[in-house]
């Protein structure tokens, strides 16, 4: 008996790498890969090459390789692969929109294109000052940089020369507080996620030329209509920022997107939806967790109110599953923009206001909680046994990711104030500041 649960932990491994090889190939020439805000995997993980290599001290100057001027505004998180880094920028007006291709050894800036002009575009209304017009991050894939605006415009590039090799300017959205889903590449699929105000759902292109494979409208009823039959609050209530997750079962890849009021699995080839789970919540902006060894899908809902609800994923979840497959629900103190990270059994994650709290992932119980300094919108990063978090502040606070609490070290640098998710290629830690690209690295 013992011998035949080994060997179906064993297969069971071996099936979670296959499944994700597509996300995890080496890119050539040596090079490191960070394709996504989230990483190769998608979770914020940190390859272990990389990780054991990674600082735990630095200042202004002290483990600072260089750091390369940014124009304009942006909340997009770096994403590198072959020796470049990738990042957008938008005018505070949003009428100009710009990629930029930095060199991951020298921080030399290899491209800064102007993209996309606009000339209507959407206030940003409640949002001034919290959202801009490059909030979405770009994927890369081989030879190709996926450059995403909303509904201002999808782009793919030549990674090599930044020159476009197609563009969509015809996926309509009305975005009310600005866009902000990142795009997400998975099997030569492009797929791209718009909950406005007037139309949610999702759509997936054919990465190579750019046309519509699939769209699929949210079957949400989102019970906001007035006496009118208008939706109360202009449609806010609608809204959603989410990228989705990819997830592996069985033989079918899902697409986890989590939007107002529900949230929806997609098959990625058809686009069908497979199942729905519905919450109370609106706003929502953290792409769910997938624990494949646990068959558990970490679900936040958005808003202030999130709850943290663990969905089982297996051959069985179809239809409304919100009253048949739900394993735990925490219900408060968790957080509206970091996504958590998992590590041996246990869920971390960091609330707006920096309260950092780790979390079974059998059963929802909180284990421990504590406070770090600052307000946080970027997501965390899991090297080895180390979290690294990065506040508006610019102070940094690795924590060991174990059952007791117990911060290892903080690092205040304001310039590295940040609202974008870190990214990590060949050792080193690439921060985006307001004004700057920076990268952390040991000598």
């Amino acid at each position: 008996m013992q011998a035949i649960v080994m060997t179906r932990l064993i297969l069971n491994s071996l099936y979670v790498a296959v499944c994700f090889a597509s996300l995890t190939v080496s890119a050539p020439n040596g090079f490191s890969q960070w394709p996504d805000r989230h990483g190769p995997n998608l979770d914020g993980v940190v390859a272990y090459a990389d990780a054991e290599r990674l600082p735990i001290h630095w200042t202004d100057t002290e483990n600072v390789a260089w750091k390369a001027p940014l124009h304009d505004e942006g909340h997009s998180s770096p994403v590198i692969r072959d020796g470049k880094i990738w990042l957008t920028t938008a005018t505070s007006d949003g009428k100009q929109q710009f990629v930029i291709a930095i060199d991951e050894q020298t921080g030399k800036i290899l491209h800064d294109k102007l993209l996309f002009e606009n000339e209507e575009v959407e206030e940003l209304g409640g949002a001034v000052g919290f959202n801009n017009y490059a909030a979405p991050s770009c994927v890369l894939g081989p030879g190709a940089v996926y450059v995403h605006f909303g509904s201002y415009g999808t782009a793919k590039l030549d990674a090599e020369t930044a020159e476009v090799i197609w563009e969509r300017r015809d996926l309509p959205c009305q975005h009310f507080r600005g866009p902000g889903s990142s795009p997400v590449l998975h099997d030569n699929k492009l797929v791209l996620t718009f909950d406005g105000v007037d139309q949610q759902y999702t759509t997936a292109l054919d990465a190579e030329t750019g046309e519509t494979i699939w769209r699929t409208d949210r079957s949400t009823d989102y019970e906001d209509l007035g006496d009118d039959g208008k939706p109360l609050r202009d449609g806010d209530l609608r809204k959603a920022y989410c990228t989705p997750a990819i997830v592996q079962v069985g033989d079918q890849t899902q697409i986890l997107s989590v939007g107002a009021r529900a949230m929806q699995s997609y098959d990625l080839e058809t686009g069908k939806e497979l199942w729905t789970l519905r919450h109370n919540s609106y706003n929502a902006g953290i792409r769910p967790l997938w624990v494949p060894e646990k068959k558990l899908a970490i679900i936040n809902t958005g808003s202030r109110g999130a709850q943290l609800v663990a969905v089982r994923l297996d051959e069985s979840t179809r239809g409304d599953v919100t009253d048949s497959h739900v394993e735990w629900v925490r219900e408060r103190g968790n957080p509206r923009f970091a996504k958590p990270i998992e590590h041996d059994g246990l869920i971390f994650q960091v609330t707006d206001n920096g309260v950092l709290s780790c979390i079974d992932v059998n059963t929802g119980e909180e284990l421990w909680k504590k406070r770090i300094s600052g307000d946080y919108l970027a997501s965390p990063i899991l090297a080895g046994d180390r979290l690294y978090f990065f506040n508006q502040s610019g102070l940094g606070t690795v924590v060991k990711a174990q059952r007791e609490p117990e911060i290892i070290a903080t690092n205040d640098v304001p310039e590295m104030a940040t609202s974008a998710c870190p990214a990590v290629s060949n050792g080193a830690i690439y921060v985006r500041g307001k004004e700057h690209l920076f990268k952390i690295q040991a000598p």
